[in-house]
């Protein structure tokens, strides 16, 4: 094998070692990580440690994921899923198990917008899981279902996930961001549209029955004090419209516009400056009004971007530094030197990610496995942008994935559920299908934009 190799062997092995345990920070684990794959350089260790450090310093991804951070806080601060779940129950809560509709709608739409697992969980779950358990869901079933949406958080674009793939430099050399952001979104649909069936499924096998209309505030009401919260949805769909679509070529073919200048508009870095713009406009009431005010709610955000924002510099770093050490090479050398079959090599893939994934968090495990998981898949036929997809969905199941998930726990706490009874349940459930998901998405089978 080649240094490259053995590098990133010693910078999984790290990262496991330091997270599992020595249980230190995974921001932590990125740093070691980053200085011993540069030891590998021997001479060379201070040039790629610069290298590595440019490369973090100046990715467009970093800055994006620094901004996703922040629009997260603001959304939280100014309450605006409060407003969007309270539509919400009116529009679902009649429905026979309505709390577990309104759970899975809720996560989707808060892994659209802040892209955590566990903060998704304890966002909607806060809510929604006392009232399943009051609808006469068990409090195992509705803690297998709060937790098992937390995976939409990672599965919907933007997450911490996409970017720590696309900040790895083989990927981000062959797929862009706003490719993956559509696909990537529309993988995350066949999941909602999975957990909306099985919603009706366990609905019909509990006998579920719809709750009183008093727990329930009326539509036109609901609509009515809380409808400016939809207006976030307009920072994601401009950004996506403005490039992506009719609109997008008629701006390219303009001559007073053209091809450069919309290549150069990036998703991920707009649609959170929109959002955040949209959220401060809508809940101005909840922002300060002082200097002192303002320096408050900043500092209060700062805690938000230091473990994040860690991470994702010396994960970026660290994937530089294995790309000056070759290690696209020697993968494409041991890959071409392994007859396997392309579906066969994403099914070892999907369990592999999987497996990492229990103990790690989706976004440890992706920078630990991430780039070799897409290099042999790659290797093995299957197109970048579907692979890049897929793992991520392989690794969403990190949410659900038992024994280490903070999901789970959160979960649990809320429904007064006992965490190791959802065990089986969630596997079953969530995560088997969700692997399946990805594998269908990975051969070519569930249609995604490429």
């Amino acid at each position: 094998m080649g240094i490259g190799i053995w590098a990133l062997l010693v910078f999984i092995g790290i990262i496991v070692f330091w997270n599992l345990v020595l249980k230190r920070n995974i921001a932590e684990a990125m740093l070691a990580g980053f200085i011993a794959t540069s030891l590998f350089g021997g001479t060379k260790f201070f040039d790629l440690i610069w290298s590595g450090l440019v490369f973090a310093g100046t990715n467009e991804v970093l800055y994006a994921s620094v901004a996703f951070v922040f629009m997260a806080y603001v959304i939280d601060h100014t309450a605006i899923i409060a407003s969007l779940v309270k539509i919400l129950n009116s529009l679902l809560g009649r429905l026979p198990g309505g709390a577990a509709y309104v759970d899975t709608i809720a996560s989707a739409v808060m892994g659209t917008l802040a892209g955590s697992n566990s903060g998704n969980t304890a966002t909607t779950g806060s809510i929604t899981a006392p009232w399943m358990v009051q609808s006469k869901f068990s409090p195992e079933r509705a803690a297998t279902v709060v937790a098992g949406n937390g995976g939409l958080g990672a599965a919907l674009p933007p997450s911490a996930s996409m970017f720590i793939m696309l900040g790895f430099a083989p990927i981000a050399a062959v797929v862009s961001e706003g490719d993956l952001y559509v696909a990537l979104f529309i993988s995350g649909v066949y999941q909602i549209i999975y957990r909306v069936f099985l919603i009706m499924y366990f609905v019909k096998r509990d006998n579920i029955k719809a709750i009183s209309p008093e727990f329930i505030q009326p539509l036109k009401e609901a609509f009515r004090t809380g409808w400016k919260s939809t207006l976030i949805f307009f920072g994601a769909l401009i950004p996506i419209v403005v490039t992506i679509g009719p609109l997008a070529e008629s701006f390219m073919e303009n001559p007073n516009i053209g091809e450069d200048a919309m290549d150069s508009i990036s998703l991920i870095t707009w649609i959170p400056i929109l959002i955040i713009l949209i959220s401060m406009i809508v809940g101005w009431t909840k922002l300060p009004k002082s200097a002192t005010g303002w320096s408050d709610f900043l500092n209060k955000a700062i805690p938000r971007f230091s473990t994040i924002g860690a991470l994702l510099v010396f994960a970026y770093a660290s994937s530089q530094v294995l790309t000056d050490l070759g290690l696209p090479e020697d993968l494409t050398t041991v890959m071409d030197s392994i007859a396997i079959s392309k579906w066969l090599m994403v099914l070892l893939i999907s369990l592999l990610v999987a497996l990492v994934a229990g103990p790690l968090s989706s976004t440890a495990t992706l920078t630990a496995i991430g780039m070799v998981a897409f290099a042999a898949m790659v290797s093995a036929g299957v197109d970048p942008l579907l692979a890049v997809v897929a793992i991520l969905v392989f690794a969403s199941t990190e949410g659900a994935s038992p024994p280490a998930s903070g999901s789970i726990f959160i979960a649990a706490s809320l429904a007064g559920a006992s965490p190791e009874k959802t065990f089986v349940p969630l596997i079953v459930y969530y995560v088997i299908p969700i692997l399946l998901i990805g594998y269908l998405i990975a051969m070519g089978i569930l249609p995604v934009p490429t």
